[in-house]
């Protein structure tokens, strides 16, 4: 029997790769836009964040932050609006994004906010403009874990950050957010049925959740859907200098265990803080 080979997928199913622009992030717009914004996503997510003053004033810095709530992401747009409000609009400050988020109808707005796809392009470009970077080192793969690991860093191992942080001897400043996990019912990242449909290779994404979400009840794969107002705690760490905590020659795999260690109790901690699902 002879084996067919694979289809090839539409090509416009594929996401374009949009070359990220430092100049798309527009200050007049954010300062603009800022308050409706911020007072949208307080009255529905009622947002604690905490530990900005961990943020560099001056310079550049590398924030790592665990990621939740799948394509809504709460954590993204509230700390994008609080660091924006915490420096001003004029701090330098960039997020890498998937592809298919800036393919997506909310673009111009992220990118309005300093958004730009997850390329090590596009970090080199904003590290090396002296500006804040925040990266979600699980991308899909978190984003879409299980409500009933809501409480658990999942960055699948990967190492890329700090690579990255030590190639622009930057500092790592972590984000810990819990909550978002609790915008919808999250049942299964869906792996195993990804990888049947080579996802990874056509859209460069390694799940195909199932999950139960407002207003639809069981949603098809990366539906939009109404997040729950559940409350999201966002607590930002001490800055990390890998090379004066873990030498000058680390090893990746001791600094991996030892940030996502840390992210974890903290994590952990703010967990035992929640006392209702949602409501907080």
């Amino acid at each position: 029997m002879v084996a067919l080979p694979a289809p090839r997928p539409l090509k416009a199913l594929v996401p374009r790769f949009r070359r990220g622009n430092l100049d798309d992030r527009d200050p007049d717009a954010m300062r603009e836009t800022l308050p409706g914004l911020w007072l949208v996503v307080s009255l529905w997510f009622r947002p604690d964040v905490r530990g900005l003053h961990h943020l560099p004033d001056e310079g550049p810095a590398l924030i790592v932050g665990n990621h939740t709530g799948g394509l809504q992401s709460p954590e993204v747009f509230i700390s994008q609006l609080a660091i924006s409000s915490y420096f001003g609009v004029e701090r330098p400050f960039y997020q890498l994004a998937h592809r298919m988020v800036l393919n997506s109808p909310i673009a111009r707005i992220l990118r309005r906010f300093g958004t730009v796809e997850a390329d090590p392009g596009n970090a080199d470009m904003a590290l090396r403009s002296g500006a804040l970077l925040q990266v979600y080192p699980g991308g899909d793969w978190e984003v879409f874990k299980p409500t009933r690991e809501s409480a658990v860093v999942d960055f699948n191992r990967r190492k890329g950050f700090i690579r990255l942080a030590l190639e622009h001897d930057v500092p790592i400043v972590p984000q810990v957010t819990i909550g978002g996990q609790e915008t919808a019912l999250f049942l299964s990242r869906g792996e195993q049925l990804a990888k049947l449909l080579r996802l990874d290779r056509t859209l460069r994404l390694k799940v195909l959740p199932i999950m139960i979400g407002a207003p639809f009840g069981l949603l098809p794969p990366f539906a939009p859907f109404i997040p729950l107002p559940s409350k999201i705690v966002i607590q930002y760490l001490e800055p990390i200098d890998l090379r004066a905590t873990y030498g000058d020659d680390p090893d990746l795999d001791e600094v991996y265990d030892d940030i996502v260690g840390r992210m974890q109790d903290v994590l952990t901690n703010l967990q035992r803080e929640r006392r209702i699902p949602v409501i907080g």
